[in-house]
């Protein structure tokens, strides 16, 4: 079974965490389901950047993405050649190193959805 390693660093996992995969279940369910608790702004749906990480090892074993995450992927806050959308990077047999960027773009969170 292949493993997911967090890297240290972010309020998410400040120690990091290493944490074992299914083979076609999404990096961020992946994480959900061993309680690191990634945002998902959007439900899961492509449509924000909330759960965007940047695989540092093991991209190349994931599907290409399409072409509506890489028009998500484009607003992401430190956007790396190797980013992602947690919620459409289904993960393959191959390990995964991953980052969770310090910072995300949420209109909620941030106190944009205030009326």
């Amino acid at each position: 079974m292949p493993k997911i390693k967090v890297l240290p660093g972010h309020a998410l996992a400040p120690k990091g965490a290493e944490i074992q995969a299914r083979p076609g279940v999404s990096i961020c369910d992946s994480l959900l389901e061993n309680h690191v608790d990634i945002e998902h702004a959007c439900e899961k749906q492509a449509a924000c950047t909330t759960c965007h990480v940047i695989v540092r090892q093991g991209y190349d074993s994931l599907e290409d993405p399409t072409e509506k995450e890489e028009d998500m992927l484009d607003k992401a806050w430190g956007l790396e050649a190797t980013s992602r959308l947690s919620c459409q990077a289904k993960v393959a047999e191959q390990d995964l190193l991953i980052e969770i960027p310090k910072y995300t773009i949420n209109y909620e969170r941030e106190g944009g959805g205030k009326k």
